[in-house]
């Protein structure tokens, strides 16, 4: 079980205020990380969650939507805690709207954040990882949506598409560095970006009736996932995409 732990490692994880990035935090620091959250709000509630398990937190306010601020939160983490081990780019945004009718603001702000930022930051923290000389892993945030069309979500789904398919060529490209680059793609969640879903009464029948787990996922469900990828236990899985779904895309 040694090969789970993350002692001693060091964790940037973007946009952990709440929901899986937080949820995602709070499980590396329980499996011994120091943790970096990177976002655009104070995050005081996971702050106080991974110290409580005596991890130290560092926060880093930053706006992902552009990539100004990605050498700026390497130099900070580095300066804090001397090196850089994992990062989770957990930080995203959807726009829900018909795609006749869909704006450019809408594409870019998504695409930004979502794919933009996620490859300049890994770029960075890479280069850190090969000046460290001690390789890394680097875990994005996919979706069923990096598998599937969905509707109304034409950015979101650019995006996500996207996100799966640089993992799989950084992967390449970064293997001769010891360096692990995969990611999850998280089910139909329980969280802020699903709540207009969820609160639609047609489409949340929908939705529930294609999951064979008869239920939304939750945060907590992303811990063990997040974990693997980013300790030793997965030093031969590189490029690949883990469906934590309930199901979802077994169906």
């Amino acid at each position: 079980m040694n090969n789970f732990s993350l002692q001693g490692k060091v964790a940037i994880v973007t946009g952990c205020r709440t929901g899986l990035g937080q949820s995602i935090a709070i499980s590396l620091a329980e499996a011994g990380a120091d943790i970096v959250g990177v976002g655009h709000a104070p995050m005081n509630d996971t702050e106080k969650q991974v110290t409580a398990l005596g991890k130290r937190f560092l926060y880093i306010e930053a706006d992902l939507l552009s990539i100004e601020a990605v050498d700026d939160i390497v130099t900070k983490a580095v300066d804090h805690f001397g090196k850089i081990d994992i990062l989770v780019n957990n930080a995203g945004i959807i726009r829900r709207e018909d795609s006749l009718s869909f704006s450019e603001k809408d594409w870019d702000d998504v695409m930004n954040i979502n794919l933009k930022t996620v490859f300049f930051l890994s770029q960075a923290i890479a280069k850190q990882f090969v000046a460290q000389e001690t390789g890394g892993k680097i875990i994005n945030i996919a979706s069923m949506l990096s598998f599937q069309g969905g509707i109304r979500v034409p950015s979101y789904t650019a995006s996500k598409s996207g996100v799966k398919g640089i993992t799989m060529l950084l992967a390449n490209e970064w293997a001769q560095h010891n360096i692990n680059v995969n990611a999850i793609a998280p089910g139909y969640m329980a969280t802020d970006n699903t709540s207009a879903l969820r609160a639609d009464e047609k489409r949340n029948s929908e939705i529930l009736s294609r999951i064979p787990a008869n239920r939304w996922g939750t945060p907590e469900d992303l811990g063990g996932a997040a974990v693997f990828l980013a300790s030793k236990a997965s030093d031969y899985v590189n490029g690949f995409t883990i469906a934590v779904d309930g199901g979802w895309l077994a169906r």
